[in-house]
């Protein structure tokens, strides 16, 4: 078969609906529907769509398409008649708006005229955000990588340099458009538009909920300042650019040069919004307390090379890792109608999930009124 016709048979599948399986949710699961919409937001993306849109830009693709791992958006490597390979991301509709895409690419090109290493969208016909059959997209050239190894001390230094030099750019000015990690956006609204939906299994609804109220409540800020938690607030911290969504898995590394280039890189900042500092480093931290602490230190080693830290963010990390235990089900739930979400989570939404997101929610309770972190 043509290589070109074999691709757009693969992706024309990676396109189309799932096929309808009952009863995966059960009884306790009325909310959630077990089947597929076919008008999904990506049903019309076919392979002749996205090499439409790539010719749109000016490009001349050469038909061979791969559909790249991601969940939130569609995205493709494309082999040009040329040679060149470019990475074209089609955003999920309704997401984000165009001027809010505007300013991650705006972002992204700030911190590449510093020299930070991040792959910024490409320049054509004079912007970097595109627009064919509806899908709002941006093309990129192909950065490979693969992730970090983070139990290597001298990685996490590295990492932490990076980061410091993404957050100074980051810190220059606020964003205008895109939305700020809060209280609000991550835990009420994820928590409210869950029960709204009757998404959370009806056998252990009541104990989610008193769990999320009693965690929540740890995290407001109280008459003197604090966290009701009695440590630095979330509503305290310095509200800066960031990343985002910085775990491992969105970190490329790329070993050294003859030239002295290489190390960590983001191809993307999709998920780029307002917040404390601390939020870039938390999700690159695992293991126990004491391995968290050793990587914090390396971390905080590399990072304070080029900027200060203010170590009382240190106490926002498990109020942190709470409000994405919360955004993290609501987002699962969100997208459920896309037949990549079903494919990829089916355990989503059983009694056992929502038992277990109980269980870690006591956790993060007990987590939160502990002594944070040092380093």
């Amino acid at each position: 078969m043509d290589t070109a016709i074999k691709s757009k048979a693969i992706l024309s599948a990676y396109a189309q609906p799932r096929p309808t399986r009952t009863g995966l949710f059960g009884p306790d699961n009325a909310g959630m529907s077990d089947t597929q919409d076919p008008s999904h937001p990506y049903a019309d993306l076919t392979p002749d769509c996205v090499i439409d849109a790539l010719c749109s830009t000016g490009l001349v693709p050469d038909g061979r398409l791969t559909a790249l791992s991601s969940y939130e958006n569609r995205v493709y490597l494309a082999h040009q008649d040329e040679g060149d390979k470019v990475v074209a991301k089609f955003y999920r509709p309704g997401r984000w708006s165009r001027i809010q895409i505007e300013e991650e690419h705006a972002f992204s090109q700030e911190l590449a005229d510093g020299e930070v290493p991040v792959v910024a969208p490409l320049v054509l016909q004079g912007q970097t955000v595109h627009e064919h059959a509806g899908f709002l997209f941006s093309i990129s050239p192909w950065r490979g990588g693969r992730r970090p190894e983070l139990d290597d001390w001298e990685v996490l230094e590295w990492t932490g340099r990076f980061l410091a030099r993404i957050h100074t750019v980051g810190a220059a000015r606020p964003f205008e458009h895109r939305p700020a990690l809060n209280l609000k956006s991550f835990g009420y609204e994820s928590m409210h538009y869950l029960l709204e939906h009757e998404v959370v299994a009806l056998e252990v609804r009541s104990r989610w909920q008193q769990a999320c109220d009693k965690a929540l409540s740890l995290i407001a800020p109280s008459a003197d300042g604090l966290s009701a938690a009695g440590h630095f607030g979330l509503h305290s911290a310095t509200q800066i650019r960031l990343h985002g969504d910085c775990h491992p898995g969105n970190i490329l590394w790329t070993p050294l040069d003859d030239e002295g280039h290489g190390g960590p890189h983001f191809v993307d900042l999709d998920d780029a919004r307002s917040g404390p500092a601390v939020q870039d480093l938390w999700m690159l931290l695992s293991g126990d307390r004491g391995q968290q602490t050793q990587q914090l230190s390396a971390l905080l080693e590399g990072y304070e090379q080029f900027r200060s830290f203010d170590r009382r963010e240190l106490a926002l990390i498990e109020p942190l890792r709470t409000l994405r235990l919360l955004h993290y089900s609501a987002w699962l739930a969100r997208r459920w109608q896309d037949p990549i979400f079903a494919i990829n989570f089916p355990w989503f939404g059983s009694t056992d999930y929502w038992q277990g997101q109980v269980d870690m929610l006591n956790e993060q309770i007990e987590a939160m009124q502990q002594e944070p972190l040092y380093a």
